[in-house]
């Protein structure tokens, strides 16, 4: 099975590589992340972020809705605010502005970050 082994290392590998491209501010969804590989596999996304994340800006990797991941919520406010990542507050919660957040690879050059 080595051939598959190589293709989840190689596949954690890239996901890195689109996580690290992702600038100050900006965000992807873990399916953004995927479709930019290629994929629709954002849970595959989702694991490599857990077990590889930390190396990594996983502040900038959210969850579809505009929430930041899982039980790291105080964490990642922090690298939004500090980083000016537009964010929207309800009564009693808070979540990204994915209208003005969101960042593709595709459309970088448009970006006026």
């Amino acid at each position: 099975m080595p051939s598959d082994d190589a293709s989840v290392v190689g596949f954690g590998a890239a996901v890195a590589e689109v996580v690290r491209m992702i600038p100050p501010g900006h965000v992807m969804t873990y399916g953004d992340v995927a479709a930019t590989l290629g994929s629709r596999a954002s849970r595959a996304v989702g694991k490599v972020m857990a077990h590889e994340g930390t190396e990594l800006p996983w502040w900038r990797v959210v969850r579809a809705g505009g929430h930041p991941p899982l039980h790291h919520e105080a964490r990642a406010l922090e690298h939004y605010r500090a980083e000016g990542t537009p964010l929207v507050h309800g009564p009693t919660a808070w979540r990204l502005d994915m209208r003005r957040a969101r960042w593709s690879p595709a459309t970088d050059a448009d970006d006026p970050f």
